[in-house]
């Protein structure tokens, strides 16, 4: 589930992870007055006005406060089939500096359509800045950053934290379906954003007429301890070895040099960057076989490399808004509000009941050890507590639904979207061989837009 659908293929040569599904802060109103303000074109993007939506800080009304959004719609005049909002990935990702990105990726599919896309709260011009996160993490979730640095980071954004959450943001979606005029919504999200949209699908069926989630997040949750990535790495390796006449086993490569150098966390980040910005790994099998062998030198500086890759400004995925949304709906039996010992006690836990062959190739100090789950532990409970939303998993509404996963994808692995798929009554689950993550925008078979536009116009 990597953060950098759209980040990495603009500007970075590495690619997370969308959230899971805690349900956290409740958001019911929608100010019936919702309206966009400010119309200007686009700068630089000249096929869209840009506006501004002003939503509550708490659509629940307990807390007073208002955020400003930028919104860009696409000026084209005719659109028979409505509003296609496209849903960026994070959390932390804005929507509007990628509008002109999107449109050209995706032009044939998006034919009828009117094109939205939006900066989440948080995120753009709008991005929770904490300097010294964003200079450890750039834009991996994976990342082992100090535990003094994320601290910092939820010291310095404060209680408001708490209403970074996906609830609020399926809240502001519901303003902006308003402001925009429309009845229905046709849903499309990447990583994180099919979190969101299958979230909003859930709170409000009937104002959503199709849904593409691509890079599946499921909405039972992501588990802290990133398992479904972790028991992926074998197959996708293999499938890389396969392609690429390797003659020796990488996942066995893995679990040598885990054993040897006890680097996991630092190598899963690499792997899972690799499969969002280079899905047939180029370099990684020797380099993984040398290490193996006690030559790391080629590893090493893989996972420099991606290191690199990965330094990220906050106007293009900003740290704070992720961990502040991550780190309140992680999956159960994860529970933010508790004491840090608590929730560490509750990781340590899911590790022991983990049977090796269940994180394989790599090992349990890996599934403990990585930044996703070191991240949230460090970062503390918001006072006053996040409210639980109520809104248990549950099947998706009976709309056409279309499912993309890439097979190479340890990001958001192929097992997520096979879960959700199954969630899905309308749903068909299309698994995009060799490709990695962000299928639609990134794939080279054109099946998969040709596909795409045949779910979007209804054929």
């Amino acid at each position: 589930m990597r953060i950098t659908a759209i980040v990495a293929a603009v500007a970075l040569p590495a690619g997370m992870t969308g959230c899971g599904a805690h349900h956290r802060s409740t958001a019911t109103r929608t100010p019936p007055s919702a309206k966009l303000t400010g119309v200007h074109p686009c700068p630089g993007q000249p096929d869209f006005a840009c506006s501004t939506l002003r939503v509550p800080l708490d659509h629940a009304g307990q807390a007073g406060g208002t955020l400003r959004l930028a919104i860009g719609v696409s000026t084209a005049t005719a659109a028979p089939r409505g509003v296609l909002l496209f849903l960026t990935g994070g959390p932390g990702q804005p929507g509007v500096p990628f509008l002109t990105f999107v449109q050209v990726r995706l032009r044939a599919a998006l034919a009828g359509y009117r094109l939205v896309m939006f900066d989440q709260r948080g995120t753009g011009a709008g991005a929770l800045g904490c300097p010294a996160l964003q200079r450890a993490a750039g834009a991996s979730d994976l990342t082992v950053v100090p535990t003094a640095v994320v601290a910092g980071c939820a010291r310095s954004i404060g209680s408001g934290r708490r209403y970074y959450s996906t609830a609020e943001t399926v809240a502001d979606i519901e303003a902006l379906r308003v402001a925009l005029g429309t009845g229905r919504l046709t849903l499309d999200g990447v990583s994180y954003g099919t979190y969101v949209a299958e979230r909003y699908a859930l709170r409000y069926p009937t104002r959503v007429a199709r849904v593409v989630l691509d890079s599946v997040v499921p909405q039972a949750g992501v588990d802290p301890l990133y398992r479904a990535a972790l028991s992926s790495s074998a197959r996708v390796l293999r499938s890389v070895c396969a392609a690429q006449r390797c003659r020796w086993d990488p996942a066995a490569d893995i679990s040598a040099v885990i054993k040897r150098f006890r680097d996991g966390p630092a190598l899963l980040d690499a792997l899972v960057a690799d499969s969002v910005a280079a899905p047939s790994y180029p370099g990684v099998l020797d380099a993984l076989h040398a290490a193996s062998a006690g030559r790391p030198g080629a590893l090493d500086a893989f996972l420099a490399a991606v290191r690199r890759g990965e330094a990220t400004p906050a106007r293009l995925l900003s740290q704070g808004s992720h961990e502040s949304t991550l780190c309140l709906e992680l999956a159960q039996p994860w529970d933010p509000d508790e004491p840090r010992a608590q929730r560490a006690a509750t990781i340590a836990r899911l590790a022991a009941s983990t049977p090796e062959t269940g994180v394989y190739p790599f090992d349990r100090a890996t599934a403990t050890g990585n930044g996703l789950a070191q991240g949230c532990l460090a970062w503390p409970p918001t006072q006053p507590p996040a409210v639980p939303d109520g809104a248990p998993a549950s099947d998706l509404p009976p709309v056409p639904i279309l499912l993309l996963s890439g097979e190479r994808d340890l990001s958001t692995p192929l097992a997520w979207a096979r879960a959700e798929a199954a969630m899905a009554p309308k749903g068909q689950l299309f698994e995009v061989p060799g490709a990695g993550h962000s299928v639609q925008l990134e794939a080279r078979d054109p099946a998969v837009r040709r596909m795409l536009a045949r779910f979007l116009r209804g054929a």
